[in-house]
């Protein structure tokens, strides 16, 4: 049987919804389905390409998208698949239906974890992937197709795509304004998530469907009498709601099927020109609220001010004489159409590109959780996205199974596993290489944490030092003289310094000697022996406060001496003399190292 046999039904339906050279290029495109899916099945035996044209044949009646997106439809599993490049089609039927294929395909790759928190993160995914916006329009007729057959998949897969059809594409259909659409993959979900429950209320709305038919007669007299008389132009349709919506009013409000409110409603559809539309819709309204009393708080006004996917529509409910509410909805053909097949008919782009445009890049995790980093973001974002230490410890990253830096920008739907080192430490220049302000923001924390700790290391350790070496320093005077040495701007600079080893702590315990013997000002390596000076004998006596011996000196900051005090002078490198105590406790260490530049003094008091 050839392929145009095997769907007459399709062609017919193509032919009668595009032009002959239109229709032509989809019975092309359908032979080459049938040819390179020849082999393979599905489920339950039946043709595999038996999808993709029962997808198309959706795309077509119920979403109303043109020739491209059919053909699209029909190749894009051949694609996947592998058996043709998106290349090779946008060849054979245009580069548009290419460009198409590769949206349907990359949505296609997403393989996430079923978990309800990552549903938001999903979704807007599978809408990144949608720049231009019949990707996501095919990908829900896909899903229609597949949840409308169903019962062929193992029960696994029926769990997980019920679940994916519920919390991923009845949002979108809905974000779209597809409510059709929307409200049939919820009901299908419920059937196949919550069987009993599913059952239980399509029974009951069996069993009450003859009270609700006469029910809707009656209230509908006075109403269609009154709309004639005023010359209004319309149609009347009535709807059950939907088995999900019914199912989550009785989860919310703990009740049985009988005490949900407003069951049922009721459409009034008017032709008008557009111009006229909204004192239409209003009339209609005065018309319903003059037999029935309306619930205030339930009136909704979206022809005023239009949901923001599109939809227009006037809503109230009523109340009948014996008690029952009725949903009533008042709108024009034209939001009729909108309402029904969404703003696919005419869709402003902006709807998808906003979202796609909204700087952000979508990544899985190995265990494939969806994670969302600003756009731009590297493989070291992404580590730092997980924990600190994650990011802290990161040396480079495999997204795709590929080994790549920690540099390596990331794209929507990379799956990402980072590679770790004990010895790797943050360092000042990954500023520059992440992108997002949440990994630079725990960078800073990460490194003032490290230099903090370095900070107590470096102290302890100098506090250890002065100790053993037995210098009678304060630790805050010590640190004073040695920054001033080494030019250093703070303490906590010092004690890092310290505590990484990068200064010689041989020469922080001489520069602290020279400090205390009055040397503090110079440099304290490869220094030539200081002479006694020349005016001064060996056996000469500094007295203090005595201005006979042209010498200036200045009291030791380690000791402190007062008069009475048994002194000694000692001679500094810059030429001046500083006075210490005898029992000064650096005195022994000034003797040993310095015999050459003591001095004996003594007081004036004392001569």
């Amino acid at each position: 049987m050839t392929a145009e046999e095997k769907y007459r039904d399709f062609l017919s339906l193509a032919a009668a919804s595009f032009s002959a050279q239109s229709t032509e290029l989809i019975r092309r495109a359908l032979v080459l389905l049938d040819e390179k899916l020849a082999p393979m099945t599905r489920y339950n035996g039946a043709p595999l390409a038996d999808h993709s044209v029962g997808t198309a044949a959706i795309v077509i009646s119920e979403i109303g998208l043109g020739r491209n997106s059919t053909i699209a439809t029909l190749l894009h599993d051949v694609v996947r698949l592998g058996l043709l490049t998106s290349k090779e089609v946008g060849e054979q039927f245009g580069m548009e239906v290419g460009l198409v294929i590769d949206g349907l395909t990359n949505i296609s790759g997403i393989h996430a974890k079923i978990a309800d928190e990552q549903a938001d993160n999903i979704r807007e995914l599978i809408m990144s992937y949608s720049t231009d916006p019949r990707v996501i329009l095919i990908k829900l007729a896909d899903r229609l197709e597949v949840m409308r057959t169903l019962d062929m998949f193992p029960h696994e897969k029926q769990e997980r795509k019920s679940w994916e059809s519920l919390n991923l594409y009845s949002k979108i259909a809905h974000q779209l304004g597809l409510y059709n659409i929307k409200s049939e993959l919820e009901d299908l979900s419920l059937k196949y998530l919550h069987p009993d429950d599913y059952r239980h209320i399509t029974r009951k709305l069996e069993e009450t469907s003859k009270e609700r038919d006469k029910l809707i007669e009656k209230l509908l007299v006075p109403v269609e009498e009154k709309l004639k008389r005023e010359n209004y132009v319309y149609s009347i349709k009535s709807r059950t709601k939907s088995v999900y919506s019914i199912w989550r009013k009785m989860q919310k409000q703990r009740v049985p099927f009988e005490e949900v409110y407003d069951v049922f409603a009721l459409r009034i559809i008017i032709d008008c020109p557009r111009e006229e539309e909204k004192p239409a819709c209003w009339g209609v309204y005065s018309v319903v609220t003059d037999f029935y009393e309306p619930n205030i708080e339930r009136l909704r006004d979206w022809i005023t001010v239009p949901k923001s996917n599109g939809y227009e529509s006037l809503q109230t409910t009523v109340q009948t004489p014996d008690g029952k509410w009725v949903e009533i909805q008042i709108r024009t053909r034209r939001m009729d159409e909108v309402a029904e097949r969404g703003i696919a008919a005419h869709w402003r782009y902006k709807g998808v590109t906003e979202r796609s445009a909204g700087g952000e890049v979508f990544v899985f995790t190995p265990e494939g959780d969806l994670m969302r980093l600003g756009e731009g973001a590297t493989v070291l974002d992404f580590a730092f996205h997980i924990h600190t230490l994650v990011g802290a410890s990161c040396i480079g990253g495999k997204v795709n199974g590929k080994n790549v830096t920690i540099r390596h920008s990331l794209h929507n739907g990379d799956r990402v596993e980072i590679l770790t080192s004990r010895n790797q430490r943050p360092k000042a220049d990954w500023l520059g290489i992440v992108k997002t302000s949440r990994a630079k923001s725990k960078i800073r924390a990460y490194m003032r944490e490290a230099e903090a700790r370095a900070a107590n290391l470096g102290r302890e350790e100098l506090q250890r030092k002065i100790k053993n070496w037995k210098l009678s320093i304060a630790i805050d005077d010590a640190v004073t003289a040695l920054c001033k040495h080494y030019k250093l701007r703070t303490g906590t600079e010092l004690y890092g310094r310290i505590a990484d080893g990068s200064v010689d702590i041989a020469e922080v315990k001489e520069v602290l000697v020279r400090h205390l013997c009055g040397d503090e000002y110079v440099s304290v390596r490869n220094l030539p022996p200081v002479p006694r000076p020349a005016e001064t004998a060996a056996d000469d006596v500094l007295v203090i406060d005595d201005q006979s011996v042209d010498m200036s000196y200045r009291f030791g900051k380690c000791c402190s001496p007062l008069p009475g005090d048994e002194v000694f002078g000692f001679v500094t490198v810059a030429g001046g003399i500083t006075v210490h105590r005898k029992l000064c406790p650096n005195a022994a260490r000034m003797l040993e190292l310095y015999p050459y530049r003591v001095l004996q003094a003594r007081w004036r008091s004392k001569l």
